[in-house]
Order: structure tokens, then C-alpha cells, then sequence
């Protein structure tokens, strides 16, 4: 039995490749200048992930871990859809959620409720599904009287409950999660981690980008260990994160 037609997520052979430029033009006509004199900028190119496969079941929950600049944010962006990739393939079976950055769309002259209906749009919910889980984002988010408030006024805390509930609250088969539990005060972090393992145990797949180790271990039965771009190591999670410490110490 083939497993990659089963898979909810899978990479096969993906590369990204992005540019670093040694000076951005200020203006467009500084642009046009260069493109008249024919004095192109320079760019470097770069390989953010090479060759990179992954696989990842339903029902499965996967942590990449690795250093800043280890390609970890570029594979979401790729199963996401925010990045397509240079070379290789990626597959998504199902509805995905994804929470890269929270408050990501929310217009701060909007308020709470406003933005709920703004970001559910943004992930992909329709009118009725945002009607239906409505009560459980603000029940998720405890923002109170807040919600018909502008969010330029809100402190960091309170916009990053209300991304969150506004992502999770929406049935989804993949959930795809870059560092967003290391936001927000301990209470928030406890319960957004409880519903994640809720979910977890109910059958979702999960995909986590992660710093916190301790949190991949708890999360996530599997881990991906990322360098430079490059597969280090998969495996157990306890046995990835424990090789990751030894290499780091």
C-alpha cells in the first residue's frame, strides 16, 4: 500500500530558493535609472530548505524543531501555501488552519467582532460556520466587553487570544503552527496548549515550528530537526530532541 496517498501532508523533494539583494532601489525611479543603464542590482541567491521531504498522517502530530534560520517557518509557509516552492512538490489533503503570525489581518480601526468576521474570512470560514462557532471564539479569547472595541486598543495579550480563538475555533484536518504558544501570559499559553492536545487526541494532525522543546515533547509524537535548510534527523520525538541538545551543547 502506497502510504503517500493516505498522507495529509507530504514533501516530496522540496527546495525554496529565495534572494538576497545587496542594495534595494529606494524609489522607482531609481529602478528605471538602473534598468535604462542596464546596471541590474545584485543578488545572491539562497537555498532556505533543500530537498526536503516530509510525511505526515492523519491524526498525526509532527514537531520541526532546529535554530533561527534552520528553515523551520519557510516548511509551513510551503504546506500553508504562502511559499511555493522552487523545486519538489507539496500536498495537503483536507481543510488546513494555519497560525503563523497572530493578528495577522486584523485592521486595528476594526473592532474585536469586526475582526473576527475579517480573519474567519481570512481562514476560509463561510458566513454560517463563523455564525455557528462565534460564541466558542469569544468564550476561547475572554475578552469580555472588549470585543466591541477598536483593536488598536487592545494590549498584545488580547489581540493574540483573539487570533488564536478565531484559528482554532474553526473545524479544520490540518493545523499548522509556527512559535504561537510562546506568546501571550501563562494562563493563555496553559489553554491554548490543553486545546491543542485536545485536538490532538480527537484525531487532528498537527504540524508545530517550535523553540520549546519540553512543548514539541508533549505536543507531538514525531520530530523533524532542521539545519540550515537541511534534514539532520527524524525520528521519535524524545530521541530528535535529545540529539538536538547533545549537538547544541
Amino acid at each position: 500500500m502506497n502510504r503517500d496517498s493516505e498522507a495529509a501532508v507530504l514533501c516530496s523533494g522540496v527546495s525554496k530558493r529565495f534572494f538576497l539583494y545587496e542594495h534595494a532601489p529606494n524609489s522607482l525611479r531609481e529602478l528605471f535609472i538602473r534598468t535604462v543603464r542596464r546596471k541590474p542590482i545584485a543578488a545572491r541567491p539562497y537555498f532556505a530548505l533543500t530537498d526536503f521531504d516530509l510525511r505526515v498522517m492523519p491524526g498525526e502530530a509532527v514537531a520541526i524543531i532546529g535554530q533561527n534560520g534552520s528553515g523551520k517557518s519557510t516548511v509551513l509557509r510551503l504546506i500553508a501555501g504562502v511559499y511555493a516552492p522552487t523545486s519538489g512538490t507539496v500536498t495537503v489533503r483536507g481543510r488546513s488552519a494555519t497560525v503563523i503570525e497572530l493578528g495577522a489581518g486584523f485592521h486595528p480601526e476594526l473592532t474585536g467582532a469586526e475582526n473576527i468576521a475579517l480573519y474567519g474570512v481570512i481562514m476560509g470560514m463561510s458566513r454560517q460556520e463563523l455564525a455557528a462557532r462565534y460564541d466558542a471564539i469569544l468564550a476561547f479569547a475572554d475578552i469580555g466587553n472588549f470585543v466591541e472595541t477598536p483593536v488598536k486598543y487592545y494590549s498584545s495579550g488580547m489581540r493574540a487570544r483573539l487570533a488564536f480563538a478565531v484559528a482554532v475555533c474553526v473545524d479544520h484536518d490540518v493545523l499548522l503552527l509556527d512559535e504561537v504558544l510562546a506568546v501571550g501570559d501563562e494562563a493563555f499559553r496553559h489553554k491554548c496548549l490543553n486545546h491543542l492536545i485536545s485536538y490532538r487526541d480527537r484525531g487532528g494532525t498537527l504540524v508545530i515550528a517550535s523553540h520549546d522543546l519540553d512543548q514539541a515533547c508533549r505536543l507531538c509524537s514525531r520530530a523533524v530537526w532542521l539545519d540550515k535548510g537541511k534534514l539532520v534527523m527524524s525520528g521519535d520525538v524524545g530521541a530528535v530532541a535529545d540529539a538536538y541538545r547533545a549537538a547544541r551543547a
